[in-house]
């Protein structure tokens, strides 16, 4: 089986439950064919580079998947018709990160910075 990390874009009218709930569901699609998701991270509600389908934000999510090409395919091919899908991407990989990612290490990172300062 092939690595890969997935990003996907979902619109920003849908809440956070939603999206995640569509985590669950490609994790249930890959692990259904054979696959394995080694790692999901929601990284929240982000600006937008540039209006995608009118939308100036989205729910972004990051996944490490361990699965056959044929699955991934399928993925795709089910992420393509769903509306609520801005983008998505698929890139193979030599190995898995399954450290934090960076998004989400300087989120954690500023969060203990906040912490640290005294509140008077």
């Amino acid at each position: 089986m092939a690595l890969y990390e997935h990003v996907v874009i979902s619109r920003q009218d849908i809440s956070p439950q939603q999206a995640e709930a569509l985590n669950d569901t490609l994790k249930h699609l890959i692990e259904e064919g054979g696959g394995n998701v080694a790692k999901i991270e929601y990284w929240g509600l982000r600006n937008l580079t540039y209006r995608i389908k009118k939308n100036r934000k989205g729910h972004y999510s990051l996944l490490a998947i361990d699965a056959p090409s044929d699955i991934v395919k399928e993925m795709e091919r089910q992420l393509s018709i769903n509306e609520d899908v801005l983008r998505y991407m698929t890139v193979r990989v030599e190995e898995l990160d399954l450290e934090l990612s960076p998004i989400l290490a300087r989120r954690d990172r500023d969060r203990e910075r906040r912490d640290d300062v005294p509140q008077f």
